[in-house]
């Protein structure tokens, strides 16, 4: 494959992103060395070394060792890349020859590593997590920051499905923040409501005990070059400003009025990214320059009002734009970008030692895909959170409620919405698995995994807390055609920790049997008053089993379908 072809291989047809700047190029990388590929069950995970200065890797395969290569499609749907492995290809678990790549940037691929054949495999289905080693500080990662609907959407005294819109979204974010420890939120088009709104909105968020991460977008019609030019059916505006100094005017009585409410030292611990993924038309209808020219000009304004104030971007789809971001004539605070159906790559190469900030990653870009609602999606909000802690700043599920519009209003309960919460506020599978996340203690302690699958299906997060052990252990894949579930996949785990007395071991679980209110559907698009009562009564997880005594030396059980999710304490 030429640079053209890995590309447009990489980006699904290059949809993703539409306007990503100059011709993919070869990487100056080297490709990956000690490749490895071992056939499981249902699966053939791969493995490589890193390769210095790689963002992320595209795993290949073909039927012989002479081609042609294809990037593994696992269905995702942005970019076909992953920051790391081992990585399991479920998509037919067969045999084959499988070769593996390097990024240096998304548009910078380099050569494929030496031809792998898949090696022989032992049928055993299990794998052995065994907890002990160096410790160190646990990274909530999922803390830093969550997606929401337009903001002033809090101020809607409308309903949907009969609930309150504002009322519910401001209960959403409660949860979010109570349960979950979130500390930000970021949302679109603040540039919609008037300076007065803006105040009342922010007011809210801070009372929640929440900062804004405040995105510059999108264009005040008076102030469009073409304000015919809109996306959403509330009508935002795409169209860079006619004047950019009128736009820089707006932007530093914005400022200064955020400062004059609520007081410098305050507004320096928000952050201001500028618009909202620009590398596609349908998000900004300028160039790529007219892009460049609005960050410079906006982080100038920002600047000038108060130096100490943090302003970052591109805020682009599919990690685009990136090293482009780095060139331009302004302050770059913190760099950030999106990225939905496979774990946030590696920017660390790139950053300069920047922060980095995923402000929307999920399980899917498309809005009404039934997999919102479902335990793969929660499976792989693990997978994810597990991957990017200890590298990336912020990794932020988009979004936290279904209280959306972009689209329109939800015309039914389970419609494939984005959110963590339903409307009504019903915890998904996905919302289950941080909160299972965020009970995990201070401490974090590795995991050694062997067998079928270990580390690229099957993962854990171990951590000491004050009464014992805390672990949470999932199976997964990234493979969309696996969504529903898949037998074949499902893997006994043989949990070994190093008890010095006996332990109670208590077990929750997030699986089609557990956490997963969808099961319960009512038949209607909307459940009657007497229906949500009982859906209500519902929102909780309870344990899945009896609590029991474990010995010292003794293993723990579990079995694990996929996607599932258990969390485990002992103490």
């Amino acid at each position: 494959m030429n640079a053209r072809e890995q590309w447009a291989a990489l980006m699904g047809g290059g949809g993703a992103q539409d306007r990503e700047p100059g011709e993919p190029v070869a990487a100056d990388l080297p490709a990956p060395r000690g490749v490895t590929v071992t056939k499981g069950r249902g699966q053939v995970t791969v493995d490589w070394r890193p390769v210095p200065g790689a963002i992320g890797y595209a795993v290949h395969r073909a039927d012989n060792p002479a081609g042609p290569f294809t990037v593994v499609d696992h269905g995702g749907g942005d970019v076909l890349a992953v920051p790391h492995g081992p990585y399991a290809d479920t998509t037919g678990g067969r045999g084959g020859w499988y070769a593996v790549a390097a990024l240096q940037t998304v548009n910078a691929i380099g050569p494929l590593s030496e031809a792998v054949p898949v090696s022989p495999w032992t049928p055993d289905a299990a794998v052995t997590a065994t907890v002990g080693g160096d410790e160190q500080p646990l990274h909530r990662v999922w803390q830093a920051m969550v997606g929401s609907e337009h903001l002033s959407h809090l101020l809607s005294t409308d309903t949907t499905g009969g609930r309150p819109i504002g009322a519910e979204l401001y209960a959403a974010l409660r949860r979010a923040h109570d349960e979950l420890g979130v500390r930000q939120v970021r949302a679109h088009h603040i540039l919609g409501s008037d300076l007065d709104d803006i105040g009342r909105i922010y007011d809210l968020i801070l009372h929640l005990g929440m900062r804004p991460v405040v995105e510059l977008g999108f264009m005040p019609p008076a102030l469009a070059a073409d304000p015919s030019r809109t996306v959403f059916a509330y009508e935002a505006c795409i169209s860079p400003p006619k004047d950019l100094d009128a736009w820089s005017a707006m932007i530093q009585d914005l400022v200064r009025e955020l400062i004059r409410r609520y007081g410098a030292a305050e507004v320096r611990t928000w952050a201001f990214e500028v618009w909202n993924e620009p590398n596609l038309s349908v998000f900004f209808s300028g160039t790529p320059a007219d892009y460049w020219r609005l960050y410079e000009a906006t982080a100038t304004a920002i600047k000038s009002v108060d130096p100490a104030l943090r302003v970052g971007g591109p805020s682009t789809a599919a990690v685009g734009w990136i090293d482009d971001q780095l060139k331009v004539d302004a302050p770059v605070d913190f760099l950030s970008t999106h990225v939905y159906g496979t774990l946030p790559l590696d920017l660390r190469p790139l950053a300069g030692g920047r922060p980095l900030w995923w402000t929307e990653w999920g399980v899917t870009a498309t809005h009404g895909s039934p997999v919102n609602d479902t335990v793969f999606a929660a499976a792989f909000l693990l997978k994810g959170m597990h991957s990017a802690a200890g590298r990336l700043d912020a990794l932020a599920p988009w979004v936290v409620s279904d209280h959306f519009e972009e689209l329109g209003r939800p015309d039914r309960l389970w419609h494939g919405g984005f959110g963590l919460l339903t409307v009504g506020n019903l915890a998904k599978p996905k919302f289950w698995a941080l909160h299972l996340a965020n009970r995990l203690g201070d401490v974090q302690v590795p995991v050694t995994l062997t067998g079928d699958g270990a580390g690229s299906l099957v993962e854990a997060w171990a951590s000491r807390t004050p009464s014992g052990w805390a672990i949470l252990l999932w199976n997964a894949t990234l493979d969309h055609g696996k969504a529903a579930g898949d037998p074949a996949l499902a893997r006994r785990v043989r949990l070994r920790v190093p008890l010095k007395t006996p332990g109670t071991v208590r077990v929750w679980r997030v699986d089609d049997d557990h956490g997963n209110p969808a099961r319960d559907a009512p038949a209607g698009d909307w459940p009657t008053p007497a229906e949500w009562e009982v859906l209500q009564a519902l929102d909780h997880l309870d344990e899945s089993q009896p609590p029991h005594t474990l010995e010292p030396g003794e293993e723990l059980i579990l079995d694990l379908p996929n996607p599932g999710i258990a969390f485990v304490t002992i103490g």
